[in-house]
């Protein structure tokens, strides 16, 4: 699957929600999302820009664990690229087997999420810890698929929303880790 992504810093939960209820979005879900982030002992995903983590997924009292690969990004205005998910039964042993095998622990990022569905739309409003709130706007497309127009439509909701600028394509891991850099 291609996930095509922009995600974009927000003000306001509270004034993103009045949009999007406004335009006819479904408040779809709300979880709290914890990833584990893992880097590869043969090359460094930093430099390679992939990601490979385990997520788990809380949501009442259910919980999902996936194993995700993201694939280098492919395009310089979004965070278009190769996604790969799994489910599995639990993230300790599956941390215990990519540890064995040399992978080592960067980081967990923790976050709130609140999902939207709008058309083809799938938009999650995100609060990070230790970071300033985002929503993020995807489309995911099959891997032959061009994904030129599915940009442009993110981008084109994005401006009906009000929003114009402070679009990111860092990932929430590397944001924190830059972060981190800066108050070191």
């Amino acid at each position: 699957m291609i996930e095509v992504e922009v995600k974009a810093k927000i003000n306001s939960f509270n004034e993103i929600e009045e949009k999007l209820k406004k335009l006819g979005a479904i408040k779809s879900k709300k979880e709290f999302q914890e990833d584990i982030y893992f880097n590869s002992p043969v090359v460094d995903f930093a430099n390679t820009d992939e990601a490979l983590r385990i997520r788990t997924t809380t949501k009442d009292d259910n919980i999902n664990i996936f194993i995700t690969y993201k694939g280098p990004k492919i395009d310089n205005e979004s965070k278009t690229r190769r996604e790969i998910e799994i489910g599995i039964e639990d993230a300790q042993k599956c941390s215990d087997i990519f540890e064995a095998i040399g992978f080592k622990k960067v980081r967990t990022v923790r976050k709130n999420r609140q999902y939207y569905n709008y058309k083809n739309f799938e938009i999650s409003l995100d609060d990070i810890e230790g970071l300033d709130p985002y929503m993020e706007i995807e489309i995911g497309l099959d891997e032959k698929q061009d994904y030129s127009d599915a940009q442009k439509s993110i981008f084109n909701l994005f401006k009906k929303l009000g929003i114009t600028d402070g679009f990111e394509r860092t990932s929430y891991l590397e944001l924190l880790e830059n972060l981190n850099n800066i108050t070191n």
